[in-house]
């Protein structure tokens, strides 16, 4: 213990352990006894101890033994102090060790444990800061404690980001602590690089088997790749084109995936394609109800559709529409609904077998049309009659009353005569 480690704990001149021309050591000075005094000093040592005990020494201690005794009887009591309070003294003093973040130092303390040593040295712990023994730990002499700073870490590891901590002072020591394999991996500083207690930005990438599928072969590499295109490369595989790959090419690759490569051709083709019209219906009052007919024809329109082809590994995929152009718009068919009431009778016609004709001229369908297309209907009219007997559109496409109301309006102008083979029928 250095003399200003005494001078600290209260021994000086003063109290007579040691002054400033000699330094004794309170665990190793002599605890002097009364009546005994202590060795004389080496040739030209000056001390205030020896120089009061030459005094003590003089003839006249002999010559008044009572008053000699009441001069000693204190002094002795001063001594017994002092060495009762120099075994206290080396009870309590520890030489401890403390070490802050990788800084070691010895030194003394009075502290019972490892918090009021801390307190003493003003060393203040964070949440993530370590100590070793633990706070409260009780101290003895020769103790180390070890107090580690902890540093933040913005650690990117095999694609996942976040904030980490550590104690350890290098990127190597913090990769160690966090159980990270380091062999054959990628770090976007060196190994080496110190952590300041402000910390660092940490990309690592660690190695990993991946296999690639390409042109009927399969290649295992080991990589530590940023993207699945950089492991396709590593293998030795180029992509051309619209070449890909099964995941996407900018993705993290994983251990142990397994990732095809397509080869990708592809056109183009342009397709004319029709755009249906629509039909519009209007109640028409001039036509009889049941009757349709038609007064403006649909047009389908047309648009011109550019697709894209592609095979991916030769196989044809299912066209992908590029654009479209419309080159004509559909023009609606108009159809006349009739409204107007049916007749129910023609005087001088109804008492006729109206069925029996129709039988015989259409097998009894309102919607018959002969080989020829020229006869509809029923009774078979053309087209020309149909119309001159008040109808509209074509024959067969009116309903089955309207048809026989108008073949007995035809009867009552020709007869028989219009059914040449079958108007025998009527009065049967």
């Amino acid at each position: 213990m250095s003399s200003s480690q005494y001078a600290r704990y209260g021994y000086g001149p003063d109290h007579g352990a040691y002054d400033t021309d000699t330094r004794v050591d309170p665990h190793t000075a002599e605890t002097l006894t009364y009546g005994v005094v202590s060795p004389a000093p080496a040739p030209g040592t000056r001390t205030t101890v020896n120089r009061r005990a030459a005094r003590r020494r003089k003839p006249r201690y002999a010559e008044r033994p009572d008053g000699s005794v009441r001069r000693l009887l204190p002094q002795a009591l001063v001594v017994a102090f002092l060495a009762g309070g120099t075994t206290a003294f080396v009870a309590k003093d520890k030489a401890v060790e403390l070490s802050v973040d990788g800084r070691p130092r010895a030194l003394h303390t009075f502290a019972d444990d490892v918090t009021e040593l801390l307190a003493d040295q003003g060393v203040e712990l964070g949440a993530h800061d370590m100590v070793e023994p633990a706070p409260g730990t009780p101290l003895t002499s020769g103790d180390e404690v070890t107090v580690s700073y902890g540093r933040p870490v913005r650690l990117t590891l095999d694609g996942h980001r976040r904030e980490v901590w550590t104690t350890a002072r290098t990127v190597e020591g913090a990769l160690r602590q966090w159980g990270v394999r380091a062999e054959g991996a990628y770090l976007s500083t060196a190994r080496s690089r110190r952590i300041g207690r402000a910390g660092l930005t940490l990309d690592v990438r660690t190695e990993r088997s991946v296999t690639i599928m390409a042109d009927g072969r399969a290649r295992t590499v080991r990589t530590n790749a940023a993207t699945v295109r950089e492991a396709v490369e590593q293998a030795g595989i180029t992509l051309r084109g619209e070449d890909t790959t099964s995941v996407p090419p900018g993705s993290f690759p994983r251990d142990g995936q397994t990732v095809t490569v397509l080869r990708i051709t592809g056109g183009k083709e342009v397709r004319e394609e029709q755009i249906p019209f629509q039909v519009r219906r209007v109640q028409d009052p001039t036509v009889f109800r049941g009757t349709e007919v038609v007064e403006q024809t649909g047009l389908p329109g047309l648009r011109r559709v550019t697709y894209s082809l592609r095979t991916v590994n030769g196989v044809r995929q299912k066209p992908r529409r590029l654009r479209s152009e419309l080159v004509r718009e559909p023009r609606a068919q108009v159809v006349k609904v009739g409204t107007r009431p049916l007749p129910t009778s023609v005087r001088g016609a109804d008492h006729l077998n109206w069925r029996g004709l129709a039988e015989c001229e259409s097998g009894g369908r309102p919607d018959a049309v002969d080989p020829s297309g020229t006869y509809g209907g029923l009774y078979q009219f053309d087209t020309t009659t149909w119309h001159d007997l008040g109808g509209s559109g074509r024959p067969q496409d009116a309903p089955a009353e309207e048809q026989t109301f108008r073949a007995k309006k035809l009867y009552l102008r020709h007869g028989a005569s219009p059914w040449p083979h079958c108007g025998a029928r009527l009065n049967g």
